[in-house]
């Protein structure tokens, strides 16, 4: 019985030394993982808010035109309100909370496609040089939205990888401190190239 104590309690000893000296490295590079993941997500945000502030001006250009399609233009104003009322922690981003917010994302930028195809039948419209603008920044907001998505998959990556692998996994068992950062996945259609490109010459 003794010889089984004196075991148990070599091997705990045994654990608590390594837990002390991996323990601080394992957490501060945690932190530093999960604060560069947690900065990028900023710039994600930041992108989609970018082209949530352009849309207003889209739709009020739009406006001015007596025979534009109204219900086109409160559907996307309505999906602009949806995708901007969600919000994630940055230090805790769930695989559900990834995913409700790329469906209200994925729901603007469909309201989008299809008030883009309407102006096609508005050759004035198309004409119009302030629109003509606001249509290419939107679409290089677009670009930068995409841009940043995976510079946030590959600022998640390493965090991720450091909690799961050998000892950290163990140590991170005991902590319960950090959770795997879900990463953007494709939208569905996204294996088809986009329509961006629009002929303003009529």
């Amino acid at each position: 019985m003794k010889k089984g104590l004196i075991a148990i309690i070599i091997i705990v000893a045994v654990l608590a030394i390594i837990g002390f000296l991996v323990g601080p490295g394992f957490y501060n590079t945690s932190i530093d993982l999960q604060e560069d993941a947690t900065a990028q997500w900023g710039n994600v945000e930041s992108s989609y808010q970018r082209r949530a502030d352009l849309i207003p001006n889209i739709v009020k250009t739009a406006k001015g035109y007596a025979q534009f399609e109204q219900e086109t233009l409160l559907k996307v104003t309505e999906a602009r309100s949806k995708a901007t009322s969600i919000t994630i922690d940055p230090s805790n981003i769930t695989p559900a909370q990834l995913k409700q917010f790329q469906q209200a994302q994925q729901g603007l930028t469909s309201a989008l496609s299809r008030l883009l195809a309407v102006f096609e039948r508005y050759p004035d419209l198309k004409a119009n040089e302030n629109f003509k603008e606001l249509i290419n920044e939107l679409s290089r907001t677009e670009n930068r939205i995409n841009v940043e998505r995976n510079r946030f998959n590959e600022s998640a990556r390493p965090f991720n990888k450091h909690i799961k692998k050998f000892p950290n996994n163990i140590i991170n068992m005991f902590i319960g401190k950090f959770s795997e950062i879900s990463y953007f996945e494709a939208d569905e259609g996204a294996e088809k190239a986009p329509e961006v490109e629009f002929d303003f010459g009529t």
